[in-house]
């Protein structure tokens, strides 16, 4: 976290901690690449099937008070992950406030592990469960709170209309996207492999943009909607300057790289600066603020798509110069009829 900070990273999300860090264990090999078609560089995909920290919550919590000491004007943004227990939440957001975290981002989106004790995206599919949770942690934090939404659901302005509902500032989204990497042909079994056998993973990196860019422009259009003022933070296939200047665009606020720091390390960051100042001039952008969900109001539905092009199509043709048969020809109208089909 400190790296981030000296390379020029604004913020940092640690990585998601529980009171209990005994009951994580984590496996190795838990990663697996996606390349581009006939390469075997070209990384456009990645899979992780990596747990939340396994670092026991004291030593964070005492990493957390360092890095605030010596970075008082960073934000430090601890991302929280629990059991269905009141007395749990309450006391994990108390120790992190206190260890001086500047904001919390809820855990509701964890595709992978853990699932029978309704951690992550197992709690995040269930809108009521996720509010009640909210409801718990908004109730004792006294920083913002955001929750981090999982794509791996129907609708996800529903889940992210329920964080809002019970308090929370803001919503963060995409998480990774439940996935299998692949087979390997030549042994038969499913990659990452581990003793042979693998589970479900979170996919993540460019490939995912696409995907994630849809389900940002989904909860932007809920938040103007019904809850104008909350926040937005968007991730999911950031790579690039360009990449992020798409997401706020359709109306995030702020944007999260994670994967794109582990391919191309921390110094990414001073590329994505320059790539989105670089957009910015070509269009005469000042600040930010000025773009910041400048694309939203062009997504509609089919529906309202067929009726703004039969318009199109009719205005155009009713402007169309000259006639086109002789029965269009009227009595009136004729010096100025023929003088329309006139060349110059």
């Amino acid at each position: 976290m400190k790296r981030a900070f000296e390379d020029g990273w604004g913020a940092v999300i640690a990585k998601t901690v529980s009171l209990d860090s005994s009951k994580v264990v984590n496996v190795t090999p838990r990663y697996a690449k996606m390349f581009a078609p006939g390469s075997k560089k070209d990384v456009i995909g990645w899979e992780n099937i990596e747990l939340i920290s396994d670092r026991p919550f004291e030593t964070m919590l005492e990493e957390f008070k360092r890095l605030k000491a010596e970075f008082p004007d960073r934000v430090l943004i601890a991302s929280i992950m629990e059991e269905v227990n009141r007395a749990s939440w309450e006391e994990i957001v108390e120790r992190c406030q206190e260890a001086g975290a500047d904001a919390f981002e809820i855990n509701f989106s964890c595709p992978h592990g853990m699932p029978e004790r309704r951690m992550g995206m197992a709690m995040g599919q269930d809108p009521d469960l996720l509010s009640e949770v909210c409801s718990w942690v908004t109730a004792k934090a006294t920083v913002p709170v955001w929750a981090k939404m999982t794509p791996n659901i129907t609708d996800i302005a529903v889940p992210a209309a329920a964080a809002l509902r019970a308090g929370c500032e803001g919503v963060s989204a995409i998480n990774t996207i439940t996935s299998v990497m692949g087979v390997d042909l030549a042994t038969l079994r499913p990659q990452p492999s581990v003793q042979g056998h693998t589970t479900p993973g979170g996919y993540s990196y460019t490939a995912v943009k696409p995907i994630a860019l849809a389900k940002v422009m989904s909860i932007a259009k809920a938040i103007a909607a019904d809850h104008p003022g909350a926040s937005l933070s968007g991730l999911g296939g950031v790579a690039t300057g360009s990449d992020a200047a798409e997401f706020i665009l359709i109306g995030a606020d702020t944007v999260q790289v994670c994967t794109g720091v582990m391919l191309k390390g921390y110094g990414l960051v001073r590329d994505l600066c320059a790539e989105l100042q670089d957009f910015m001039r070509q269009h005469d952008f000042k600040s930010i603020d000025e773009f910041r969900g400048k694309a939203l109001p062009y997504f509609t539905t089919h529906h309202e798509l067929v009726r703004m092009q039969r318009e199109a199509i009719a205005e155009k043709k009713a402007k169309r110069v000259g006639l086109s048969r002789d029965d269009d020809w009227s009595g009136d109208g004729f010096v100025k009829e023929a003088e329309s089909m006139v060349a110059q």
